[in-house]
C-alpha cells in the first residue's frame, strides 16, 4: 500500500483528504479520485489505483526521452502507468493519460503486474543501466516510482523522469536523492494556454524548472510547438530568455506537433516553424538547442559553443557518433555541459 506521507486528512471535511503529490493539491472526497484519476480516497486513506501496475514498458534509447546530454547512446527501460494530472488537448499519449478520467474504474484494464523488484530484475538481466519514468506523468504514481528508484539506486542504476513539471515541493524533496535526470515540458509561456488547454498553471512549472536546476539534477526542457498557439516569435524568445537566465547551458528541445486527441484539426508544425524556433533559441542566448519530431541532422546534433564544430552527431533519436573526450570538445578542449560518463 502506498505511503501515507503523500496525503493528509482534511479536518474540516470528514473523510476527505488532500493529496500532496502535485501542485493541484486536490481535496479528494471519499470514494473519489483527484484530477489524475488514479489517486483515490478510500475511506480517508489514499489508494493508488496504479500501484505495481504498468500499462506500457519498452526499451528505448535515452535520446527518445528526449535527453541528449545524459549518457548518449545508452538504453533505458521506459515504464508508465495510466493517468495524468494534466488534460492537454494535444496529448500524444491520451489513451494512456486520460483513460481513468473517461472510463469507469471497474471497466478499466489497469495494466500488467510489475512490482518494483521485478523491474529491477529485468534491468539487471538485460544489462540496462537507466530506468525512465515516462509516457505519462510519474508524479501521480510517485509512491510506486519512488520504491523503484530506491532499489535502482542500490544497484547503481540511473533514474530519469519525463515530467510536466507540476510536482509539489513535497514530491521533489522525496525524489531528489534518487533522481539523476529529468526532462520537463515547458508547454507554453502563457497562463491562458496552461489553463485552457492543459487544466493547469504556468508558474509552478517555471518554479520547478528553477528548483531542479538549483538541486544539481541534470535537466533538459522540451516544448511542443503548436501552430498558432505557442509559435510566435515573442513567446518563443521569452521562453528562451527565461531558460537562459537560469543557465545558458540549459538544453532546450523544440518538437513538432502532429494532430492528436482533441486537436486533430490542427495541421502538423511546418519544418520552417521548427527551424525558426531553433534560431530564436540560439538568439535568446542558449548554447544547446535541438529540434525533434522531424528529421534534420544539423539541428539534432551537438555543436561546441566555443569552436562551433560538431561533437555529437544524431539523426532523429539515433546516435551516429560521439566525439567527446571526457566531456571535452576534441577540437578545442571546451567543456561540454552534461553527464557523458
Amino acid at each position: 500500500m502506498p505511503s501515507k506521507k503523500f496525503y493528509q486528512s482534511v479536518k474540516a471535511k470528514e473523510e476527505s483528504i488532500i493529496c500532496l503529490a502535485c501542485n493541484h493539491h486536490c481535496i479528494i472526497e471519499n470514494q473519489k479520485t483527484g484530477k489524475c484519476g488514479v489517486r483515490k480516497n478510500n475511506n480517508g486513506q489514499l489508494d493508488l489505483l496504479v500501484n505495481n501496475k504498468l500499462i506500457a514498458f519498452n526499451n528505448d534509447p535515452i535520446e527518445k526521452k528526449p535527453l541528449f546530454h545524459f549518457l548518449p547512446g545508452e538504453e533505458s527501460f521506459s515504464i508508465s502507468t495510466l493517468g495524468c494530472n494534466f488534460s492537454c488537448d494535444f496529448c500524444q499519449n491520451w489513451d494512456i493519460s486520460q483513460t481513468p478520467k473517461e472510463q469507469k474504474e471497474e471497466d478499466i484494464y489497469w495494466g500488467e503486474k510489475w512490482p518494483p523488484q521485478k523491474i529491477i530484475d529485468y534491468c539487471l538481466k538485460n544489462k540496462i543501466k537507466i530506468i525512465a519514468y515516462t509516457y505519462n506523468e510519474p508524479t501521480i504514481w510517485v509512491e510506486y516510482a519512488l520504491e523503484v528508484m530506491k532499489l535502482a539506486k542500490k544497484e547503481k542504476m540511473k533514474n530519469v523522469w519525463v515530467s510536466n513539471g507540476y510536482f509539489s515541493d513535497f514530491t521533489l524533496k522525496a525524489i531528489a536523492p534518487y533522481l539523476d535526470a529529468v526532462n520537463i515540458d515547458l508547454k507554453s509561456f502563457s497562463e491562458e494556454f496552461y489553463q485552457n488547454i492543459c487544466d493547469a498553471h504556468l508558474e509552478p512549472v517555471k518554479n520547478n524548472i528553477k528548483k531542479v536546476f538549483e538541486l544539481g539534477i541534470w535537466e533538459e526542457i522540451t516544448t511542443l510547438i503548436i501552430p498558432q498557439l505557442n509559435d510566435s516569435d515573442e513567446e518563443l524568445l521569452a521562453m528562451a530568455r527565461f531558460l537562459k537566465d537560469i543557465s545558458k547551458d540549459l538544453v532546450w528541445h523544440l518538437s513538432a506537433f502532429y494532430p492528436a486527441y482533441k486537436m486533430i484539426n490542427i495541421k502538423p508544425t511546418p519544418l520552417e516553424t521548427i527551424l525558426r524556433a531553433y534560431n530564436l533559441g540560439k538568439k535568446g542566448g542558449l548554447n544547446y538547442v535541438y529540434t525533434g519530431n522531424i528529421l534534420n541532422a544539423d539541428s539534432e546534433s551537438t555543436y561546441c559553443p566555443n569552436c562551433q564544430k560538431m561533437v555529437i552527431q544524431r539523426m532523429g533519436i539515433q546516435l551516429i557518433e560521439n566525439k567527446l573526450q571526457k566531456n571535452q570538445c576534441p577540437y578545442c578542449g571546451y567543456q561540454i555541459t552534461g553527464v557523458f560518463d
